[in-house]
């Protein structure tokens, strides 16, 4: 039988079945790498349970990895929506990492600027994502609880996958966006892992017939371990136009004589938060 993941919990995962039943499965072997939004070919082992066969190719993969190991988050989706907030504070580092995964992978992305109620805290949110907005990247302002439906028309016909800090409100916008998650999410963990750690899975939810929206754990950290130093720059989109101007080939981005990067940085073509942040990337600390 052909169905798609619509839920990932360890090495359990919940596969809806072309008639819209769902089956808990595991993968086979010892390593699975399945994750969210998969298209998988599954053998039914008993009445409530069957076996992932195989993965058919996918479109892209969003996924972080460290040097020990890479978390998939999502396969198949067609946007990438970044989940930051008035308050708390977020780390705008985290924002780019996300962005160099989305860009490396070929997603379009969206960041949403949540809880915009906060007047007094919503100016700083605004200015720490100006240089994003400076380079292109959308920016949604909204507030959760009373207008997550501003979101609805950039859901439409994707598959969609949010991704954020703990504590930027993303439970909130899925269950306003899903008034039924809370009762999913309640009955897949039923059916995965005993309703012990609801909140470590990933989960798909239909929104209509040509739309889903896919919820991720919550992160503190995303590693890119798996891009190399050229992927990396590359991701950056405001570095894209210098690369290969340097005077080296094989330039480091660093203290090179004639590098283009640096020479734009110095010129203020780069902004000093990003190219920092692209530094910190390519050195893996804490990634």
């Amino acid at each position: 039988m052909q169905g798609r993941v619509v839920a990932a919990h360890g090495r359990q995962y919940r596969v809806e079945l072309a008639d819209g039943s769902h089956l808990p499965c595991f993968p086979r072997g010892k390593k699975s790498e399945v994750a969210c939004g998969d298209r998988v070919d599954v053998r039914q082992t008993a009445a409530d349970q069957g076996v992932i066969e195989a993965i058919a190719p996918r479109r892209n993969l969003l996924y972080r990895s460290n040097a020990v190991r890479q978390k998939l988050i999502a396969a198949n989706v067609d946007l990438l929506i970044i989940v930051v907030a008035a308050e708390p504070a977020f780390s705008d580092e985290l924002v780019s990492r996300a962005l160099v995964a989305a860009e490396s992978a070929g997603i379009e992305t969206l960041i949403v600027l949540n809880k915009c109620d906060l007047a007094e805290r919503l100016p700083a949110a605004r200015q720490q994502l100006a240089v994003f907005a400076a380079l292109g990247y959308r920016v949604l302002e909204l507030s959760a609880r009373d207008h997550a439906a501003d979101l609805r028309p950039a859901l439409q016909g994707r598959v969609s996958v949010l991704v954020g800090q703990s504590g930027m409100g993303k439970s909130t916008l899925i269950n306003a966006l899903v008034p039924e998650a809370q009762a999913a999410t309640r009955e897949i963990s039923r059916a995965l892992a005993s309703g012990k750690h609801t909140t470590t899975h990933a989960s798909l939810y239909r929104l209509d017939a040509d739309s889903a929206l896919i919820d991720s754990p919550g992160l503190q950290e995303f590693g890119l371990s798996h891009l190399g130093r050229d992927d990396i720059a590359a991701a950056f989109r405001e570095f894209r136009p210098l690369l290969g101007q340097c005077r080296f080939r094989d330039c480091r981005h660093d203290r090179e004589p004639g590098c283009a990067l640096t020479a734009a940085l110095a010129a203020g073509r780069i902004d000093r938060r990003r190219f920092a942040a692209y530094q910190r990337i390519i050195g893996r600390p804490g990634a």
